[in-house]
């Protein structure tokens, strides 16, 4: 049975179909009208679409919401176009970014929580369906040109290897140029990066910044496609480094804020409040929520602690200083290619609220906490030196998240204030008159996509390559643009992460701390014990006057509500599991690796994440390198997994097998073998056996030579839970991006004898 097109209207089916042509009989070409070629263009007057999303950024960390950061490129914006001060966002990250890049509800994208924690649940697998087309699909269909770059934090994780499927890679969702990373974080000094699904080394360059790099890349590509293809608009989605961990701007922003801190986080709230009120970003009359009992009050740090963590939030905001400029190089290019006035910039200013991750002292190497060795104050003194630097990987504490949620308090993973509050600018000169003006109109990131699409003539479609899609579930904005005083068209929306979860209907919003971001386990056994909390926001846009005991009716009207999207948007069953997801037995998502106790690897093969690698965590395992020293010896990596901020590798100097471990940066254990290796096949061994009793714990080592054991020593802690997600990766021949050790070049140290195969085995 064939498709009734004329069911629907044009558009509404993607991909536009070819006419059809009766056959032709005349043999000669000089007498059959040639019919004219088949080109889709999108609607006479479509604007460009510049999307930029900044990571981890506060409510009010820019200087556009009252913030002490200073953001001229979004000030610009503004004071060119509108600023959004009811924009909401999910409280992490996929769930935010699916959301932008769909119009659909985290759940109707399958992105529960971060896509590394995925499980099998229906809404929460971490594959988009394919009932869901992204935005940058259906403009591609319309002849729009499509670029993203930045990160992209979308894609399952049992699916970033060399063997694919790249279905889920951004190449593969719209995007005809991707140029970035695939991964919640990089190192940005030396990051792994991606150019469409081709995997590229380390940059070279001492100088390298991957803020920069990515502006630079997306400049070309602007100057490029309008070269081009002038009479095709474009559709870029700038997704920013900054502001997420870890906090490391080129060297000269580390110093730029020296001192604009030491006022502490309580008082940078208070001055924070008293800018918003006199610029109007919050209603009058706003008080402001306290903050959680966990966070200290600033006076009653000692002075040690204060210097270490007013030097976190001055880095964090040269860090995110660099970032804006770097937009701003990009939105000047645009302009300067004449496309300013028909170009609609989306500046979103954070995905999640600020990180958590750093807890409450803050770190400065950010694994550390994910592997149970947390930093105390004592020790973060110590590498203040270091810190924001290309040998440190910090995340600031969290009493600064709090301080950039002004009015609110929370953050990441928090279904209220800080954690779902974001800062949104649109500059679109052709589209609307009105400039410089507040839009109060409650707004979230499911908005952006139909907001597009309703600016550039485009109908939502219904079919999208042969599969039948479930409505936008996004309102469009643009009844906002010119009319301050219109009123909210989107009234409802849920939000939901590991248990914690909110309801919003016509400026009342309930809401339920389930378990806080630094804390290791819920607050309670079981959903129906929650305490929930609920705030009228147009009298209380802070969440400062919990109405839950005043109002017990709207209460219960509003928590009913959120079953009810609940159940439409398939957020049951709730998974308030925490770190234990980032497992993929336990998770119960795919897994490349399967229940394989043994992996063979041969050389080249690089670029290998850890969800894409044999578990080597917290275990007794060989490794065997089947090798050929060359005349005159050789050096160099056999196989490595991490880098500079904890990783192991088993490589060759002077000849002599040598393993090194490093610990959280902090410490590095090394076991070197006394005898040199023989010309010819031989097999090198490393072979740890592991002390037990939890993650976390150590072990003693050995190297042997064709069976001769040739050295032995311990290491007394290893990493129990992550390397760095996708942030380091196992590489077969080399250390590729930043090294485990110093103990070769960070770039020259490829081995130089040739590798047959090397075997990891658990022993267990």
């Amino acid at each position: 049975m064939s498709f009734d097109y004329s069911k629907y209207k044009h558009g509404e089916v993607l991909p536009f179909l070819p006419p059809k042509h009766d056959p032709i009989t005349e043999p000669d070409w000089r007498k059959v009208p040639q019919p004219k070629p088949f080109i889709v263009r999108p609607p006479k007057g479509a604007p460009n679409v510049l999307i930029v999303l900044l990571d981890q950024t506060s409510y009010s960390d820019p200087s556009t919401f009252g913030g002490a950061i200073n953001f001229p490129t979004l000030d610009k914006l503004a004071s060119e176009g509108l600023t959004y001060t009811n924009f909401h966002c999910n409280s992490l990250c996929s769930p935010s970014r699916t959301a932008l890049l769909t119009g659909r509800n985290q759940h109707q994208n399958s992105q529960s929580a971060v896509v590394d924690g995925a499980t099998s649940y229906p809404g929460d697998t971490g594959i988009r369906p394919k009932t869901v087309a992204p935005l940058a699909e259906i403009l591609r269909q319309w002849g729009y040109c499509t670029a993203m770059f930045g990160k992209s934090h979308e894609t399952p994780p049992w699916e970033t290897s060399v063997a694919g499927p790249f279905d889920h890679w951004p190449a593969r969702q719209g995007f005809e140029k991707f140029y970035g990373f695939i991964g919640g974080e990089k190192n940005l000094f030396s990051p792994y990066l991606v150019d469409g699904t081709t995997e590229l080394g380390v940059p070279r360059d001492p100088d390298y910044h991957f803020s920069v790099d990515i502006t630079n890349k997306a400049i070309a590509w602007i100057r490029a496609t309008r070269s081009l293809a002038p009479d095709r608009p474009f559709m870029m989605y700038y997704a920013a480094g900054g502001s997420h961990p870890p906090h490391t701007p080129p060297k000269e922003w580390l110093d730029v804020y020296k001192g604009k801190f030491d006022q502490g986080w309580d008082k940078l709230r208070e001055e924070i409040l008293e800018r918003q009120l006199k610029m109007g970003v919050i209603p009058p009359g706003t008080k402001m929520a306290p903050n959680p009992p966990d966070i200290a009050k600033w006076d009653d740090l000692p002075d040690d602690a204060k210097e270490v963590l007013s030097r976190q939030m001055e880095v964090y905001a040269g860090y995110c200083e660099h970032t804006d400029r770097e937009i701003g190089r990009l939105v000047q290019a645009i302009d300067d290619l004449g496309d300013k006035d028909n170009t609609i910039i989306v500046y979103i200013a954070g995905d999640n609220g600020g990180t958590a991750i750093g807890a409450l002292n803050g770190t400065f190497n950010e694994w550390s906490n994910l592997n149970g060795a947390p930093e105390d104050i004592e020790y973060l003194k110590t590498r203040m030196h270091e810190y924001g630097g290309p040998k440190s990987y910090p995340n600031y504490a969290v009493g600064w998240a709090m301080a950039g949620s002004t009015p609110a308090t929370w953050c990441i993973n928090a279904c209220q204030g800080g954690g779902q509050n974001q800062g949104m600018v649109i500059r679109w000169p052709k589209g609307f008159k009105s400039k410089g003006e507040y839009r109060t109109q409650y707004a979230h990131f499911i908005d952006i996509a139909p907001t597009i699409l309703e600016a550039a003539g485009i109908p939502e479609p219904k079919w999208v390559n042969g599969v039948e899609q479930i409505p936008i579930a996004g309102t469009p904005m643009a009844y906002s643009f010119d009319d301050a005083k219109a009123k909210d068209r989107h009234t409802v929306q849920y939000n939901e992460c590991t248990g914690n979860r909110s309801i919003y209907k016509d400026g009342w919003m309930a809401c339920v701390m389930h378990r806080a971001p630094w804390e290791d386990r819920p607050r309670v056994d079981s959903y129906d014990k929650d305490t929930w909390e609920l705030y009228y926001l147009p009298d209380d846009f802070g969440q400062a006057n919990d109405l839950a005991k005043k109002e017990p009716a709207k209460l219960k009207e509003l928590q009913e509500l959120f079953h009810q999207e609940a159940i439409k948007f398939g957020v049951y069953p709730m998974d308030d599991r925490s770190f234990e997801r980032l497992n993929a037995s336990v998770a119960g998502r795919p897994d490349i690796m399967g229940d394989r106790k043994e992996m063979v690897l041969y050389a080249g093969m690089g670029g290998m994440a850890e969800n894409v690698f044999i578990d080597t965590l917290s275990r007794s395992l060989t490794v065997t390198a089947d090798i050929v020293i060359p005349k005159g010896g050789a050096k160099g990596v056999l196989v490595s997994q991490g880098g500079l901020f904890g990783g192991w590798s088993l490589y060759v100097k002077d000849n002599k097998p040598k393993l090194a471990y490093n610990w959280l940066a902090r410490e590095l254990y090394e076991i070197e073998g006394s005898e040199a290796l023989p010309e010819g096949k031989v097999q090198v061994v490393y072979d740890f056996d592991y002390d037990g009793g939890g993650p976390n714990k150590g072990g003693t080592g050995s190297l042997s030579i064709n069976g001769k054991k040739v050295g032995e020593g311990r290491i007394e802690k290893t990493h129990g839970a992550v390397w760095s997600l996708a942030g380091e990766t196992a590489d077969v021949g080399v250390d590729a991006y930043s090294p485990v050790t110093e103990d070769y070049d960070p770039w020259d140290n490829a081995f130089t004898g040739e590798i047959v195969e090397i075997r990891i085995r658990h022993k267990d």
